[in-house]
């Protein structure tokens, strides 16, 4: 169980401070960084614990002021700053167990169709769509750094920039194969298809990783950006993918008109997969943890989402089960989210 102790995360951050007062502090700069990154994130804990012990004092002081005048309208104006207060701590509470070194990064989302054909495609897209929706409720800031459209329908890839706090912390959990059940609206025969996509998702970093990369290692190709047709059709091929061959790592960008800004962040992505791939405390290096990616890509889904013959969403790993669907589509998946943290 996760418990705050804000007494002792007061002591860890003055140990911190002491520490970066010293004359010889910043002559190891990899170390000092992060020790100052860890002192930032402890301080806006507080600050956070504690501006919400403030608005509960507040809140009670001013009901029992409501309650005793019975000015109803005071008291509905305070239920709503009590609903949303309550909101405040659900998330900080989810965010004590966000303890990985990179959970507070932004992230990188890539989606990919798997096996099925054109109903994987359209699943890729439903995908796509449920966690669009779910950033913009969430708050947070994206972009699509590129898609690959079907030839038929929905999407063969497609990959989203998201900036905003715990980007990587709350989506690192949505990673995996994604198992889809339904009547195919693309069989005219109306029978039930079963339809895969994958999801990856990497922590997005700047100057802070150095990984070294051979040219020779790298493939790079270029491609007109697909778009919405008519005059929005890029006509240049400013389009870029880059594969890391030993690995077989691949990072896509198109969303720029320029290749040379689409190669620039295709190269970031990049750089971000690999390494996480190299911090990975499952294999020792890269190639062994793709090669297992691979060999599990689309044999053990960590979610299947069941439209028929009875409507069910279930999450594999903690267990949990949502019977509205529609809502789930629609990016409520806080549900899978906060109790795949919580039991992680």
């Amino acid at each position: 169980m996760i418990t705050f102790d804000p007494e002792e995360l007061e002591s860890e951050l003055e140990e911190i401070r002491e520490e970066m007062n010293e004359p010889d502090f910043w002559d190891n700069t990899e170390v000092a960084k992060k020790k100052s990154k860890l002192a930032n994130r402890k301080e806006e804990r507080l600050k956070t614990y504690r501006g919400m012990g403030e608005e509960l004092d507040d809140i009670e002081v001013l009901y029992a002021l409501a309650e005793e005048e019975e000015n109803d309208s005071e008291l509905e104006d305070l239920k709503a700053r009590i609903e949303e207060l309550a909101e405040r701590m659900n998330s900080f509470q989810l965010e004590l167990f966000m303890d990985g070194e990179f959970d507070d990064k932004n992230c990188y989302v890539g989606i990919n169709a798997g096996a099925g054909g054109t109903d994987a495609q359209d699943w890729a897209e439903m995908l796509l769509r449920m966690y669009s929706r779910w950033l913009e409720r969430k708050g947070f800031s994206y972009q699509s750094l590129g898609v690959s459209e079907g030839e038929e329908a929905g999407v063969k890839s497609a990959t989203l920039e998201v900036e905003g706090e715990w980007a990587y912390g709350y989506l690192k959990g949505e990673a995996g194969v994604h198992r889809l059940v339904r009547i195919s609206p693309f069989d005219s025969a109306g029978r039930r298809h079963t339809s895969f996509a994958s999801v990856n998702v990497t922590p997005k970093f700047e100057d802070d990783v150095e990984v070294e990369l051979d040219e020779n290692d790298l493939r790079i190709d270029t491609f007109r950006a697909s778009g919405a047709g008519g005059q929005h059709v890029n006509v240049t091929d400013s389009a870029v993918r880059i594969t890391h061959e030993p690995s077989g790592v691949v990072a896509t960008c198109q969303n720029e008109r320029s290749q040379h800004k689409n190669k620039e962040t295709a190269m970031n992505i990049l750089r971000s997969r690999l390494f996480q791939l190299k911090m990975e405390k499952r294999a020792e290096k890269i190639e062994e943890i793709q090669g297992e990616l691979k060999e599990i890509e689309w044999g053990s889904q960590i979610r299947s989402y069941v439209l028929h013959p009875y409507q069910k969403i279930k999450d594999h790993r903690t267990d949990v089960e949502v019977g509205d669907t529609d809502s789930v589509l629609d990016g409520e998946i806080d549900p899978f989210i906060q109790a795949y943290l919580k039991e992680g």
